[in-house]
């Protein structure tokens, strides 16, 4: 059975790259209410203020999800809450499952407290939730080898690939979990960040399976700056769940991992979802899927293959049918094909291995905000033109982008032998 191994020749890859941040100012609503709150003298309490978890539990009533502050826990952002809950669910010799592809920063908490990590492949149509037939098959070997498969984490709107798992495959991936007594743990990041959300189903495993799903919602997806970490997690109204939420509580207490005062009123505010907030996110929403599916257009033209991006700020991108001309630049793997795509884009191209992914495939995730401009005028130009694909730097950036694909296409083609 396979684990999450480093790459050899590379060093271990135990830490990946951030979330993909949407490149815009701050909005000028929440920058007053996070200036109006830099004067308090006072600390948030550990798992957030009631106040804080009563905005949590609206936004999840409003989503279908009906909560109590019973249920709700904040912390300062979404890895302080996977680590509480991976120690509380896995820290006593369990085996933690992830998708391969997954986000790149849920193994690192697993292997901090020491815990096994495995992946499980995902279905060729999105990734971010397993095949059910792999988990079931994963599962098995792991017990048969001797391990203690107990927790599942995964994302309906997924980071890396920017696909949202349809809602007939969640289901069965579910009741496999089900089956087999796993607990889930769902990131929903990216779930308000829907490309086409009128095409677009989205449902949370809460809402299939709510007695065994613990949903955690980083807010730097959709409502606050990356800069300002924090995020809210849900659990089972069970005595279970209330069994995990106190012991939640008790390791992020003991990590002293509270919210800064200042972010957690600028949380609650965003939480609350007052119309500033929503139309920037809508705005934002839109820009970025304007700029993914031009981005798309780019990698698929020059050759390489991507699924269409459906939510987030970013896609993912395999460049295996371009592996003879890229070998010859001397990027034979995901890390090297990093290396050259960095230095040829002029912005990060995190290589699929630091998602868990096999370091011998050549794959990146290209996130859509650095293509916005280099000053804040350009990027909020970006944000409220009809028609941004048409500013002058938006075109330049991604004519610097289509140009450097189209550069490995021309180069795989010289590759091709002659008919």
């Amino acid at each position: 059975m396979r684990r999450t191994d480093p790459g050899e020749g590379h060093g271990p890859v135990r830490y990946g790259p951030h979330l993909p941040g949407d490149g815009l100012p701050v909005l000028p609503e929440l920058s007053a209410v996070i200036a109006a709150a830099a004067g308090r003298a006072d600390a948030q309490p550990i798992g957030g203020a009631p106040a804080l978890l009563e905005a949590a539990c609206g936004y999840w009533t409003r989503r279908g999800l009906p909560s109590v502050p019973d249920q709700v826990v904040a912390g300062p952002g979404a890895p302080a809450l996977l680590l509480a809950l991976t120690a509380a669910l896995a820290g006593d010799g369990a085996d933690v499952l992830v998708p391969r592809p997954c986000a790149a920063w849920w193994a690192p908490y697993a292997r901090l407290l020491g815990r096994p990590v495995f992946h499980v492949p995902t279905p060729a149509e999105s990734g971010g939730v397993p095949d059910p037939y792999a988990l079931l098959e994963t599962v098995r070997r792991v017990r048969a080898e001797g391990g203690d498969p107990r927790l599942l984490v995964l994302s309906v709107a997924d980071d890396p690939t920017a696909t949202v798992s349809p809602p007939e495959l969640l289901h069965e991936t579910i009741e496999a979990a089900a089956t087999e007594g796993l607990h889930l743990v769902s990131d929903e990041t990216w779930r308000d960040t829907l490309h086409d959300p009128h095409e677009t189903v989205l449902l949370s495993p809460a809402e299939m399976q709510p007695e065994q799903v613990t949903v955690v919602t980083d807010l730097a997806g959709s409502l606050l700056p990356p800069g300002w970490p924090a995020a809210v997690a849900r659990f089972p109204a069970t005595g279970a769940g209330r069994h995990l939420h106190a012991r939640v509580l008790d390791i992020l207490t003991a990590l002293g991992a509270a919210i800064a005062v200042p972010v957690a009123a600028a949380a609650g505010y965003a939480l609350d979802e007052p119309p500033p907030v929503t139309e920037r996110r809508e705005a934002t929403v839109r820009l970025h899927a304007r700029v993914a599916a031009a981005v798309h257009a780019a990698v698929v033209a020059a050759g390489a293959l991507a699924r269409p991006p459906q939510a987030g700020r970013h896609l993912y991108a395999d460049l295996g049918p371009l592996r003879e001309p890229l070998a010859a630049q001397g990027a034979g793997d995901a890390q090297e094909l990093e290396d050259l795509l960095t230095a040829r884009l002029g912005m990060p191209a995190p290589g699929g291995h630091r998602f868990g992914d096999d370091l011998q495939a050549l794959r990146v995730r290209l996130a859509t905000g650095p293509l916005l401009g280099g000053t804040d005028e350009e990027r909020t130009e970006c944000l409220m033109s009809p028609a941004p694909l048409e500013l002058p730097h938006l075109q330049r950036a991604l004519i610097s982008l289509r140009s450097a694909f189209d550069g490995l296409r021309d180069d795989a083609q010289r590759w091709e032998p002659p008919r």
